[in-house]
């Protein structure tokens, strides 16, 4: 089954509509945290459970659920996992926060951090190069590392699934500390609180928009 998608101005245009809108962010807490849509909130890839979210939701059932990444793929992914769960109400939203940023539309937004696109292009390039050195100066045996990346990255882009940014997404550097805040608000935008709800779904942050004083 094809996954639906919405611009990201359609959906924000059915928000200001007064349309019941939730939103789902399935990228890690920091790069939720450095810039996301207001009326997100954080559940990780990693960390998504279909039917906890679906227990969990804060509009009507007969509502579709949004998903959004960084670009488009991980919420292709996240997607995918509702429809094998049997729900399949859910639409991803198209190019993700990328395109939501350059569409000019509101965001909330805190300290930069590093994306996990550009983390698995590290990570991949390093052990290419430790591969191919160590199989020049130690053992040529060390160059199966290299020839593996490579594979890996083959299968990652004919599948669209990629175990190296599963894997690092789980990593400490991606994740928040208890009680961080997730989000810090620009002049333009609205104030964001935060919060991590005690809910049946793990590491899922919340954000509430709460408008400024004075702002129109």
């Amino acid at each position: 089954m094809s996954v639906p998608t919405i611009s990201p101005a359609e959906l924000y245009a059915r928000k200001q509509r007064g349309e019941p809108v939730e939103v789902i962010d399935v990228r890690t807490p920091v790069e939720f945290r450095e810039v996301h849509c207001p009326f997100a909130r954080n559940i990780p890839l990693t960390e998504l459970d279909p039917k906890a979210v679906m227990a969990s939701r804060t509009v009507a059932a007969d509502q579709p659920l949004y998903i959004i990444c960084k670009s488009g793929s991980r919420g292709k992914q996240a997607c995918e996992k509702f429809l094998a769960a049997g729900f399949t109400n859910i639409i991803n939203v198209e190019g993700g926060t990328s395109a939501w940023v350059n569409a000019g539309l509101p965001v909330n937004r805190g300290p930069k951090a590093i994306s996990l696109e550009r983390q698995v292009r590290i990570a991949a390039g390093s052990l290419v190069l430790l591969g191919v050195a160590l199989g020049v100066w130690v053992h040529p045996g060390f160059l199966a590392i290299a020839a593996f990346v490579g594979a890996g990255l083959v299968f990652a882009g004919v599948t669209d699934t990629c175990g190296m940014a599963l894997l690092l997404a789980r990593m400490p550097w991606n994740q928040l500390e208890a009680g961080s805040s997730c989000a810090v608000p620009t002049p333009a935008v609205t104030t964001a609180t935060c919060a991590v709800p005690a809910s049946s779904v793990p590491a899922a942050t919340a954000c509430a928009v709460q408008p400024q004083a004075g702002g129109n």
